[in-house]
């Protein structure tokens, strides 16, 4: 059971009272010392120019008595003069010159000196001079000397300094003070009542039958978190009363379905009895088929509408997971988060079934023409149902090695397909092999089950693939399931213009074949060569033995297959797989080399005799190309630099593209903003239309996904306002919607979208989309 974290310990620096509180008073302090810049700068400019005017002030009171001792050559004044003007703290020399260059008087002293001393000559000078022209009023024309002045800026400056210094301090003041208050503000408005959801919604106990409101923190009933509150408790109610709805008509259409087989036995009975009430009992037929029609029909309806419902919540689910799983974890919670994203995708697939069971009633099945890996689909379901077979049963993947990358087709039906006979071989299977083999024939692909099960008698091979039949009476008892699971994989080769076939014997196995037309989109990528001799101990006849035949040759390995009681004695191998744990602990002896041990679903070795047998790594069935591969390399290749967890055939390219993604489900913004910038795409989020709108204003786009149920305006309605304004007649827009029924597809092309994808998807299908509106470039 995953550890839910307790409120309390998120860290202060990630809480968003400490995130809003940071950018507000980030902005303030900007601002703030902008504001203060701007101040001290005009201060500056001020001061500057009044260093001039008060020298200039200066000069003008000196004029008069300076021209009269100039005009009268008195030595005696012009030393008291220019001593009277050194009082003045700028004043650093003052010299006074007649009209025949005598000088009268020459004082000076020297600059004040401290640590403002290097500021203020960058800023306004270390000196300036000053002089004056002095003359007679009545005569100004002619000169009688002059006048200098030799000034020190060093007290203006230091003056302007000071006030600079309080203008800044004053300012980082006020923005600690600030700081102090928006934490508090924030922590009681948004953070402890938040605190105090989260606390409660971990403390709920999800297996509980048992209904409980969230209760609304006080002060914000009509607030966001109220919302929040409201919302929460209404979807609790929800999936309450649609679990009930479903349990209820599962209970009625269980009841039917045993009442009805009790009227048709009645009914075969009085036929045989009595023949004169044929007609009577034709016609009560009639009416029971009339009845069954009708529920079965209502039963779609709300099965649909069920699998709608549940599709928003679950795209939100399976989205959080697959974008954790792709962050750093350790290998239990990466194996914990693998195993609930794949109980999801079982969970999507049920619903899947389900909806499609509708549509081919209502004969509305519409198949999608995308690329996508249709090996690694095969490796991923298989890895999925391993958990179902017996321990003693084998199951491999056999996949041609020039199989293409990629294929074009419907992947989701396929792997409804591949699913269905797959769990159908481990089912009746005990003992020996299950393989899935794939392989290419013409421009389409062929698709083989083979088991070593109880097999299937000739009379009974042609009724399997009629709903709700099985082949024998025993088979539900013994074995469980419904007969539905052929029936719809065979209606769903037949869509797909494919074949489904069979061939069995009974107590010898089935081999089940499907052959659909899905065209190469991208060959087979061959994988970089590795080097080393691997050995594999097993037996001839086992699906490990031809797995590594067909693959590790075209990998570059030397590889050699033996059986258990052949003698390693000078063979040396660099890797030793092997599937038969129990000799294992005879040959560790003989031997240092690495072991890969394959083994059953859940039936790891212990670790005390790992440590025994190490170095040892430990692989369960089945053994998929991109896991066997990442590991021989690691080993191998250790000086080789890190390895990711991509595929051998990684064929995802990298984008450019800008996607206005409009969403107003906070969660699936998540997801999907998530997934496009893991595919390469520059994002920008939408909560409705009308905002979608105003986003076209002011950015370019490439592509936009638009959710169609939204408040303020829905994606038909933004959808409309965008083709009619003529503006963007190429900008793809793509509908995001958890209703998968056909009528909605066509409600959405209507409004003016030209693409559709159904809630909840995957990246895969993310991916493929993008590569058909949007440009690929690949990165340089």
């Amino acid at each position: 059971m995953e550890v839910v974290q307790h409120p309390m310990d998120i860290k202060f620096t990630n809480r968003l009272s400490y995130k809003q509180a940071r950018v507000t008073v980030l902005v303030g302090l900007i601002l703030g010392m902008l504001l203060s810049l701007l101040q001290i700068g005009i201060d500056y400019a001020s001061e500057d120019a009044s260093i001039n005017r008060e020298i200039q002030s200066l000069l003008q009171i000196s004029h008069n008595p300076a021209s009269r001792i100039a005009y009268n050559i008195d030595a005696e004044l012009a030393q008291e003069l220019t001593l009277g003007l050194l009082r003045s703290p700028a004043i650093i020399g003052a010299k006074l010159v007649d009209n025949n260059g005598n000088v009268l008087a020459d004082v000076k002293r020297p600059g004040l000196q401290s640590g403002y001393r290097l500021l203020s000559d960058f800023l306004f000078g270390a000196d300036r001079q000053f002089e004056d022209r002095l003359y007679l009023d009545h005569l100004p024309n002619e000169s009688l000397g002059t006048l200098r002045l030799d000034v020190d800026t060093y007290s203006f400056g230091y003056r302007f300094l000071r006030r600079a210094e309080v203008t800044l301090l004053n300012g980082f003041a006020r923005s600690l003070i600030l700081t102090g208050i928006l934490l508090a503000l924030f922590y009681v408005m948004l953070t402890k009542p938040l605190v105090r959801l989260i606390r409660e919604l971990s403390g709920r106990d999800s297996r509980s039958m048992e209904s409980s409101s969230l209760e609304c923190p006080a002060g914000h009933a009509a607030d966001e978190i109220g919302v929040l509150v409201k919302v929460a408790n209404q979807q609790f109610e929800n999936v309450e009363t649609e679990i009930q709805q479903r349990r209820n008509a599962e209970n009625r259409l269980t009841d039917y379905l045993g009442q009805l087989e009790n009227i048709v036995s009645a009914r075969t009975a009085e036929l045989k009895a009595i023949n004169a009430r044929l007609s009577q009992s034709n016609q009560e037929l009639e009416t029971a088929r009339s009845t069954a029609l009708d529920m079965a029909e209502a039963r779609s309806v709300f099965l649909a509408n069920m699998s709608h419902e549940i599709r928003t919540p679950l795209n939100g689910l399976l989205g959080m997971i697959a974008l954790s799983l792709d962050g750093p974890l350790n290998p239990e919670q990466q194996q914990q988060l693998s195993i609930a994203h794949d109980s999801g995708k079982v969970l999507v697939e049920l619903l899947n079934d389900i909806l499609d069971l509708s549509k081919f009633d209502a004969g509305q099945l519409e198949l999608e023409h995308i690329p996508f890996d249709l090996g690694s689909l095969i490796e991923d379901t298989a890895n999925l149902l391993s958990q179902n077979a017996a321990p003693s049963v084998e199951l491999t993947c056999l996949i041609d090695p020039h199989f293409p990358a990629l294929v074009l087709g419907d992947p989701t039906r396929v792997r409804q397909i591949v699913s269905n006979l797959l769990s159908n071989a481990l089912k009746f299977t005990r003992f020996g092999r299950v393989d899935v083999r794939l392989s290419t024939f013409g421009d389409g692909v062929r698709i083989e089950v083979c088991d070593t099960g109880i097999g299937i008698p000739q009379d009974a091979q042609v009724k399997i693939f009629q709903p709700f039949t099985q082949a024998g009476a025993g088979i539900t008892r013994q074995f469980g399931g419904t007969g539905l699971g052929l029936a719809l994989t065979y209606n769903l080769c037949e869509a797909m213009q494919g074949r489904l076939t069979i061939s069995s014997e009974a107590g010898f196995g089935s081999q089940f074949c499907a052959e659909l037309p899905l065209p190469r989109h991208t060959r087979a990528l061959a994988a970089p060569s590795l080097q080393g001799k691997i050995i594999a101990i097993t037996a001839a006849s086992s699906g490990l033995a031809e797995l590594l035949g067909n693959l590790l040759p075209g990998w570059g390995l030397e590889y050699l297959q033996l059986s258990i009681d052949d003698p390693l004695i000078g063979l040396a191998p660099d890797v030793l797989i092997t599937d038969c744990p129990e000799c294992l602990f005879s040959l560790r002896p003989t031997f240092t080399a690495p072991i890969l041990l394959v083994t059953a679903y859940g039936s790891f070795m212990p670790g005390e005799q790992v440590s025994a047998l190490a170095p040892l790594q430990q692989q369960a069935r089945p053994l998929a190309r991109n896991a066997l591969y990442q590991t021989l390399r690691r080993i191998l290749q250790p000086d080789g630099g890190p390895l990711s967890d991509t595929r051998i055939d990684i064929h995802s390219p990298q984008r450019r593209g800008r996607v206005l993604l409009v969403e107003d489900n906070p969660v699936n913004q998540l997801v999907a903003k998530g997934m496009l910038g893991k595919l390469g795409c520059d994002v920008t989020v939408a909560a409705h239309g009308a905002e979608a709108l105003d986003q076209l204003e002011f950015k370019e786009f490439d592509l936009v996904l638009m959710d169609c149920n939204m408040p303020v305006m829905d994606g038909y309605e933004a959808s409309r306002q965008i083709r009619r304004s003529g503006r963007w007649p190429q900008l793809p827009i793509v509908a995001l919607t958890a209703n998968a029924m056909s009528e909605e597809r066509e409600r959405c092309r209507a409004a003016g979208m030209n693409d559709y994808l159904a809630k909840p998807f995957r990246r895969e299908e993310l991916a493929a989309l993008l590569d058909v509106w949007i440009p690929v470039m690949t990165a340089p």
